[in-house]
């Protein structure tokens, strides 16, 4: 199966090789307006193949998606360090409004898979460029909070001493500051936590829980402050995607959406559970929120549509 990566920076390279080294694609094209850099990392990535999966890894322009199932678009300008996400809209907008409508020109069934920050707000971007050409809204879905929600299992896997693959918790709303991480709905298995706590004897302080919130909200901000860059976990957060796509496995995900109304805000992209597969999005999950958490989600959701309010679509 052919999937296209629009945008050869660090994501977009870093996702590609993730793709390939999993063997989730057999053909891998790379698109970017520096087609040295595409040029350089398709070579890169191809000398990888011996090792890993059989695949096909090429440099292209945009009629070089024709067939791709998934175009991921990493493309735009990168995040600068103490720069929050929503500050990235006016400088990737532009960027977007020759970029989705030239991917769909040459790759018009492609399930557009949105990457670039602030993601919420640039899938909701995608998704409006979508619709002038007749692409139904599922067909286009952000990153979300998926890299969030692996953030938030892993943490709290690490606290409890359990294999973050048996800890179902969610993050949702925004990809950013105002995302909720929702702890009255995780579960340990078919425990919920306060359960397995006390049937572990593990106690989780107040204190522990503000640390994981912390740690899962500012990761982005930790991690450029000390290298530049996040990339490896949001490209394994691509490959999951993407492979929950091509292989129609109706996984659930918290990618990011256009939603008609989350908690009384309409016409809003943000990330909640939902049942992804062969055609994109399938059904969102809602999820049964304390108060607390409904009301941080409506100031989520409302962090969102003011940011899309700038764009005067």
């Amino acid at each position: 199966m052919k999937v296209g990566v629009v945008g050869t920076g660090l994501v977009g390279a870093t996702a590609a090789f993730t793709l390939a080294i999993r063997g989730i694609a057999s053909q891998i094209v790379l698109v970017d307006k520096n087609m040295a850099r595409a040029d350089a990392e398709a070579d890169d990535i191809l000398h990888a193949v011996p090792f890993v999966q059989p695949s096909r890894i090429w440099a292209g322009d945009y009629p070089d998606l024709k067939g791709a199932r998934v175009v991921i678009v990493a493309a735009g300008v990168g995040q600068r360090p103490g720069e929050s996400r929503l500050e990235l809209l006016n400088r990737n907008a532009a960027v977007f409004r020759s970029v989705i409508p030239s991917i769909l020109e040459h790759a018009p069934d492609a399930i557009l898979l949105i990457a670039t920050n602030p993601v919420d707000v640039m899938t909701h971007l995608a998704a409006h460029f979508a619709a002038q050409g007749g692409v139904p809204a599922q067909r286009v879905i952000g990153s979300g909070t998926t890299l969030d929600t692996a953030r938030f299992r892993a943490l709290l896997g690490r606290q409890l001493g359990v294999d973050s693959g048996h800890v179902h918790a969610y993050v949702v709303g925004e990809h950013g500051d105002s995302e909720v991480l929702t702890w009255s709905q995780v579960r340990v298995g078919n425990l919920t936590l306060a359960e397995f706590c006390t049937m572990e004897h593990v106690e989780l302080t107040d204190a522990q829980r503000e640390q994981i919130e912390d740690r899962v909200r500012r990761a982005a901000y930790h991690i450029i402050e000390g290298k530049g860059a996040t990339y490896y976990g949001i490209a394994g957060a691509l490959s999951a995607i993407t492979s929950a796509i091509l292989r129609d496995q109706r996984t659930l995900l918290t990618v990011c959406h256009r939603n008609a109304n989350v908690q009384g805000v309409k016409d809003v992209t943000l990330a909640l559970p939902h049942l992804v597969g062969g055609d994109g999005v399938i059904t969102t999950f809602p999820l049964p929120l304390s108060p607390s958490e409904a009301d941080a989600l409506k100031h989520s959701a409302q962090v969102i549509r003011s940011a899309i309010d700038q764009l005067d679509l």
